[in-house]
């Protein structure tokens, strides 16, 4: 299997010549489009190198940064499925930051599935299975594994340190290579008060110990260097250097690829 990371927290899974892509974002500055946050640090990001022919999308949930329509859309073969968490229902306001993505995805009519927790499916060489997570905002999230070619890999989208990691490695792992969210960002967001001090996906630390408990024979990290916007989205800085410090002494490989650069395992 071949990796490939686009940016954020999109990645290009490839085996036996097909891909399938996860998290895929195509323009960053389109998440913030309509709000006030001009100026923001945004990340960088490439399109698939299958683009157009990629199998499937994998949305780890339904937020703008993890699930472009529109970058989907160019990426996908035609016919290619979405595959994202099944919903939990509720009203606008539970709703509100995945009704903007839900309403994207319907507007480029694109096929989709929704996964039930520990639901698995095959599509082309990949097995695909979806791991509970946890979303900050209580939005309905799950961790990718995905097997093809007898390597196993898990994309952890932007969870939440949380206690599924044991049970997730005896189900599909060991894992080749564990994809972290590295940034912990703590969020002040209007339909989410009180706020939380804690981070609202994995800190530096908190990775470096996720992908233990994966055993992971590589961390991958993810989800760094963007959206930093003081008292709304806000990041610690020198996110990568505080990572590489915490997998100090971890017993395993940190591979930290360049954009778009491809790592085979």
């Amino acid at each position: 299997m071949r990796i490939r990371w686009l940016g954020w927290a999109g990645v290009e899974l490839e085996a036996q010549g097909e891909s399938v892509v996860i998290d895929l974002l195509g323009r960053a500055e389109g998440v913030l489009e309509g709000t006030s946050l001009a100026g923001v640090p945004l990340p960088q990001v490439v399109p698939p190198r299958a683009e157009g022919h990629v199998l499937a999308g994998l949305c780890t949930h339904l937020h703008r940064d993890h699930t472009d329509a529109g970058a989907l859309a160019r990426a996908l073969r035609p016919g290619g499925p979405v595959l994202h968490p099944e919903p939990f229902g509720g009203d606008d306001h539970e709703t509100l930051w995945t009704l903007k993505a839900e309403a994207e995805l319907t507007a480029h009519g694109l096929p989709r599935r929704a996964m039930g927790l520990w639901e698995t499916t095959t599509i082309g060489p990949f097995t695909v299975a979806a791991v509970p997570a946890v979303d900050a905002l209580g939005d309905p999230q799950v961790s990718w594994a995905v097997e093809a070619d007898g390597t196993r890999v898990i994309h952890l989208g932007d969870t939440m340190h949380h206690g599924y990691w044991w049970r997730a490695t005896h189900r599909y792992g060991p894992f080749d290579a564990v994809l972290a969210p590295i940034n912990g960002p703590t969020v002040c967001f209007p339909h989410c008060q009180p706020p939380s001090p804690y981070p609202s996906a994995l800190d530096a630390r908190h990775a470096a110990v996720a992908a233990r408990l994966l055993q992971a024979r590589t961390a991958i990290p993810i989800h760094y260097d963007g959206f930093h916007a003081e008292g709304f989205y806000t990041t610690r800085p020198d996110e990568l250097a505080r990572f590489l410090d915490a997998a100090t002494g971890e017993p395993y490989e940190v591979r930290t690829p360049g954009l778009g650069e491809e790592l085979s395992l």
